[in-house]
């Protein structure tokens, strides 16, 4: 037997809203304990910060006017005014949908911006240009500042560049137990810790009779890999200081000659090691908080599109509004939910 229809309407409204400050409170106590996560470890070493993308600001104003739509159909419910409660819903569903939309916007923006979810670094280690391997262009060293490729401290044009990017594609093709082949390009010239490669039957060799090893043509594939992504000593793309830049416990540091600075000194050399292994945890935690509130959003719509289909039978009225009264309530939450993680981004990130 079901007790509930012999409740009041009063009772099974109140009953309804207690489940959703359950779920509410719920939701408070995961992402509280997640950016208190964030900030525990952001003090504790090397952090990378940047701008969010412009879509993240544009999906703030969408679901900020979805509340309002939401607000005006459960309005026009208590006034039997059914046609617009199909408008107000409707127009909250399209108004979410369109939140997620640019959500994922900002994600593949980020991406694009060489900023991933996991297995990412905020330095490049494995394959960095000039530790091993470096590159002449006509006969001037290619050098690397930031994520730029220079010759005579000129940055290499966009043809120049994907005419490097081209010479090296061949080096990505390299497996262990297959022998390295090249072609010569005369306007590249591949050295090995400061010595000019022979290229001998279409194999390099250091000298005349000694062919390179494995290991160093895996350090010339993670090489051309770093160039094919367009990355000089960073993950992030674009200039230091403007596009990105990185914290240790919370200090910014500066960077000159492809060196970390803290207070215009190097940063000690073992800090070094530890900065370019360090992984880019701050958009992990980036990536983890924006994705569950996408997924609180898009199970909140799955029940949007129930109460949306409720309402084309006009099952919502005066004496039916708890369905959205309490949708509402969550959908208001969800929306506060966001601006909070957004200032939070903003001002800690």
């Amino acid at each position: 037997m079901d007790y509930s229809k012999e409740l009041s309407p009063e009772v099974r409204e109140k009953m309804k809203k207690n489940l959703v400050y359950v779920g509410i409170f719920s939701s408070v106590m995961l992402f509280a304990g997640l950016t208190s996560a964030y900030i525990v470890s952001m003090g504790g070493g090397f952090w990378l910060k940047y701008p969010l993308p412009n879509a993240f600001y544009i999906s703030t104003i969408c679901v900020g006017l979805s509340s309002l739509t939401f607000i005006y159909a459960i309005y026009n419910a208590k006034r039997n005014q059914f046609n617009q409660v199909k408008i107000g819903l409707l127009s909250t569903l399209i108004l979410g949908i369109l939140f997620i939309v640019y959500q994922f916007k900002g994600f593949n923006y980020l991406t694009e911006s060489g900023i991933h979810p996991a297995k990412n670094y905020i330095m490049v280690s494995d394959g960095r240009y000039g530790d091993y391997f470096e590159i002449k262009y006509k006969g001037d060293y290619i050098q690397v500042n930031g994520n730029d490729y220079l010759v005579k401290n000129k940055k290499l044009s966009n043809s120049e560049f994907d005419a490097l990017k081209k010479y090296t594609a061949e080096f990505l093709s390299i497996k262990q137990n297959d022998t390295l082949t090249t072609k010569a390009d005369q306007n590249f010239e591949l050295l090995l810790r400061n010595q000019k490669l022979i290229i001998k039957n279409a194999h390099f060799y250091i000298n005349d009779s000694t062919a390179m090893d494995f290991v160093d043509e895996i350090r010339l594939k993670q090489m051309a890999e770093n160039i094919r992504d367009e990355r000089g000593d960073f993950f992030a793309r674009g200039k230091y200081g403007k596009d990105f830049i990185i914290y240790f416990k919370g200090v910014a540091l500066d960077y000159k000659d492809r060196t970390l600075m803290y207070d215009n000194k190097k940063l000690k050399p073992y800090l070094q090691i530890k900065a370019a292994e360090a992984a880019d945890t701050a958009s992990s935690y980036l990536y983890i908080l924006i994705a569950l509130h996408v997924l609180h959003i898009a199970i909140t719509l799955l029940y949007l599109i129930r109460v949306i289909i409720g309402s084309f039978s006009n099952k919502y009225n005066k004496d039916n509004s708890i369905p959205l009264v309490t949708g509402g309530i969550f959908w208001h939450f969800l929306g506060f939910l966001w601006l909070y993680l957004l200032l939070f981004l903003i001002f800690i990130h």
